[in-house]
């Protein structure tokens, strides 16, 4: 009970802080995105807040190559002398800080990972403001969690909630920012940190649509029809080549990335020499420069013919490539948008002939998901993504079955997202795949040892001596054994270890009670592995008689690192990594010995 009340409250305690978290969160996703406007202005047309807001419309001509170079030599200053971690697009940071550091963020980065952020896009970078938001966001639940009494576990929720609370208030998209911190922050689905999370999210996304309503962030010009059949598979041929291309962007992006560490120049001067390529690029296309949103809503709607969409597609990722190769501030997910809804527009152009009904508009979102989450294989947020940044409802099943389809292809070509290859490569290991915890709903009583060798208390300590070093079969292969009195009572438990300690001065009255351990930590059938585990852990030992609840002088069983093990090896074994059951027939009857 106190157990119960203890985990209570610590619940209430983080839903609290996540509540103010995401309340916070609301306010300073739109100051970024304001201060990224504000350097536009400046940078590209000479004033603050000069519309429009975007680098299009600007009157540099070629001079405009070296806007993105002067932000980047600022960004490579911040990172050398303020901190590397600002580097990048956040998400990665975010999840080795997980990993490797019970989630510590250093306080720095909550102002300077936006900052540069926000001179990197406000100077024409490539990127989207989410993944620097989604990165603060993290980096101030982080820091809670670190000025407050907490536990790592706790730090990852606040994180978590942090991010997750950054990314709704942007795009106005909760579940979908719910998922996606599942996905890839959290590393699990429970109601300790998922209830958490959760109303970090509500609380941003009630304040962004009390501010800026609740109309779609990429609202289409018309609403969508749910596909026939034909133009369903369709659909889902085109996912599985935006598969391929999502594949091929993750490995391309990190190639490009590779090229930088060549140089024979310091990294702080690569953001300068990529701006000065995302200028060239940018001087060739204006759209490519900054976060480039429109771009999405221009893709979605067809407003483009499809040279120019496949003109802006491939000079869109070239540029962003080469900046985010570069370690420049700037997220990943609007380049990825732009690009997979391009991508999926024109294969809808080319397919259309074939199939007559398949909307293009459809294939234009489907590849939008397919792509971001191909990218960051993220099945269920991107979907969902997709559809409440666009309120298509009836998008949501093909989007779902589409985002599988690229799933699949990109799983079958490599394990690694653009999330997690870099930190692939430093040698931290990402989980990809969550289930339940064996442990937490395995009882001890069906992995313990039922048939269990028993000591008398009275026996001679060199007679036992003996009989272990003798290999008596009823000894054998044992590190411990418990103890019972002349009632058959559990008395305590003797070890190999004991028994060693007892040798250099033996008596010839001296019994195994005497050298055994009286003073037992024990379990039940009923508890949990978990808890057992837990037990073994806190008191150092190895291994734990199995007492009746309601006698715990009564033995039971017997519980040994080699049970609990026996447990995990059983569910690998069920899960393909073992050897395979025999095949039988469902409609004939099992062997009586056989599991049910």
């Amino acid at each position: 009970m106190t157990h119960r009340l203890r985990d209570s409250r610590r619940l209430l305690r983080l839903s609290l802080l996540s509540l103010g978290l995401g309340a916070v969160m609301a306010p300073i996703s739109q100051f970024l995105l304001w201060l990224i406007e504000w350097i536009t202005g400046v940078a590209f047309f000479g004033a603050p807040g000069t519309l429009p807001t975007t680098p299009v419309g600007h009157s540099l001509g070629l001079a405009v190559v070296l806007v993105p170079a002067a932000g980047g030599i600022i960004i490579g200053f911040m990172a050398r002398y303020g901190s590397p971690a600002i580097r990048g697009h956040g998400i990665p940071e975010a999840m080795e800080q997980v990993l490797e550091n019970s989630s510590r963020i250093p306080a720095r980065i909550t102002w300077l990972k936006p900052l540069s952020a926000a001179i990197s896009i406000g100077t024409g970078g490539p990127f989207g403001a989410e993944g620097p938001i989604i990165a603060t966001g993290g980096a101030g639940g982080s820091l809670i969690g670190q000025l407050l009494p907490s536990s790592p576990s706790d730090r990852k929720t606040l994180l978590a909630a942090g991010a997750a609370a950054g990314m709704a208030a942007t795009f106005g998209s909760p579940l979908s920012a719910i998922l996606l911190a599942v996905e890839l922050l959290l590393f699990e689905f429970k109601a300790r940190s998922l209830v958490p999370v959760t109303l970090a999210v509500c609380a941003a996304a009630a304040i962004r649509a009390v501010w800026l309503g609740t109309t779609p962030v990429f609202e289409m010009a018309a609403p969508l029809s749910a596909p026939s059949i034909h133009a369903f598979f369709a659909l889902l041929l085109i996912a599985a080549i935006m598969g391929l291309f999502a594949f091929l962007i993750n490995k391309a992006v990190y190639l490009v990335e590779e090229g930088f560490e060549k140089l024979p120049i310091h990294w702080m001067w690569w953001p300068a020499l990529g701006g000065l390529l995302v200028g060239f690029v940018g001087y060739l296309e204006p759209h490519t420069l900054g976060v480039g949103y429109d771009n999405i809503l221009t893709n979605l709607n067809a407003a483009l013919p499809a040279a120019a969409i496949l003109l802006l597609c491939t000079l869109k990722f070239v540029s962003w490539s080469i900046a985010l190769g570069s370690g420049t501030s700037g997220g990943t997910l609007a380049p990825l948008m732009t690009i997979g809804s391009g991508l999926g527009l024109l294969a809808g152009v080319l397919l259309q002939p074939l199939v007559p009904d398949l909307n293009i508009h459809l294939a234009a979102l489907v590849g939008m998901a397919c792509i971001f989450g191909g990218a960051s294989q993220t099945l269920l947020a991107s979907a969902v993504f997709a559809y409440e940044t666009t309120g298509q409802a009836n998008a949501l099943f093909p989007l779902l079955a589409a985002c599988a389809v690229t799933l699949l292809v990109v799983r079958a070509l490599g394990k690694t997202s653009i999330m997690t290859e870099k930190i692939a490569r430093r040698g931290i290991s990402v989980p990809a795949e969550y289930g339940a915890d064996v442990f937490e709903h395995t009882t001890v009583g069906k992995v313990m040892e039922k048939n269990v060798t028993t000591v008398p208390g009275s026996m001679p300590l060199d007679e036992f001596a003996r009989c272990v070093a003798g290999n008596d079969p009823a000894f054998a292969k044992r590190q411990a054994y418990p103890v019972v009195n002349e009632a058959g009572q559990l008395a305590g438990i003797i070890t190999r270890g004991d028994l060693v300690r007892s040798s250099p001065s033996p008596t010839p009255l001296m019994t195994v009670q005497d050298a055994a351990t009286s003073s037992l930590i024990v379990t039940h059938p009923g508890e949990t592995l978990d808890v057992a585990i837990g037990k073994l852990l806190s008191n150092d030992i190895g291994r734990l008689p199995v007492v009746d609840p309601g006698d715990p002088t009564r033995l039971v069983g017997f519980l040994s690192r080699a049970s609990i093990l026996s447990a995990r090896w059983k569910l690998i074994q069920e899960e393909g990594g073992g050897k395979a059951e025999e095949r039988w027939k469902p409609w004939s009857r099992r062997p009586e010995n056989s599991a049910a």
